[in-house]
């Protein structure tokens, strides 16, 4: 009984060991660190999105980062190029400002509350929504002072793409419509001549 109890209780031992060996290391968390990428994170906003510096982004983002976006884009890996050719596409088509609202961190975690603010200077920009004000909250992952992973959650609703269902909508329902009404027409136009 005695070596069963010992057998037992080695195997119990042993099982916690492989469990929380297997247990993904979790960051140091520390103040000073979480502070630094939130001023890394301001940093981004503040030069590339609220005044026209895409440099910055080589500073603050890693050669290779993972994007989460709404839509299809999920877990899709990008350069900084690609930033910097998002944010020159807005600068190039119009004016760009805006403010953050508040930031939070949690070891290697910082999400921004921020407000895109956005004039557009191309007609067609115009044409699609106007001057806007979205708000957006970004998660980004830090690794050794870097951006590794974003999450962008915008309300695009508030945007010309917002109008997109509605005119999908309008165009499903005035078709068969259309068809209905010339064919209306057509039988009208008949029974008034014969």
């Amino acid at each position: 009984m005695k070596r069963i109890s010992i057998l037992t209780l080695t195997i119990l031992v042993l099982c916690v060991a492989f469990v929380v060996a297997q247990e993904p290391a979790t960051p140091a968390c520390d103040a000073e660190t979480e502070e630094k990428n939130k001023a890394l994170a301001r940093r981004f906003y503040e030069k590339v999105w609220f005044s026209n510096n895409p440099e910055v982004v080589d500073e603050i983002v890693a050669s290779e980062y993972v994007v989460h976006d709404i839509g299809d884009r999920k877990a899709v890996k990008e350069t900084p190029k690609s930033q910097k050719e998002i944010a020159q596409f807005f600068w190039d088509n119009g004016e760009m400002s805006g403010n953050i609202d508040y930031q939070v961190a949690e070891c290697d975690l910082v999400a921004t509350r921020w407000q895109w603010k956005y004039k557009p200077g191309t007609w067609w920009f115009k044409l699609m929504g106007g001057s806007n004000q979205i708000p957006i909250i970004n998660v980004f992952r830090f690794k050794d002072g870097k951006v590794v992973e974003i999450w962008n959650h915008r309300h695009d609703i508030d945007t010309g793409q917002g109008n997109i269902p509605f005119f999908q909508g309008l165009l499903v329902g005035l078709l068969p419509s259309s068809f209905f009404l010339v064919l209306s027409f057509v039988f009208w136009w008949r029974l008034r001549n014969t």
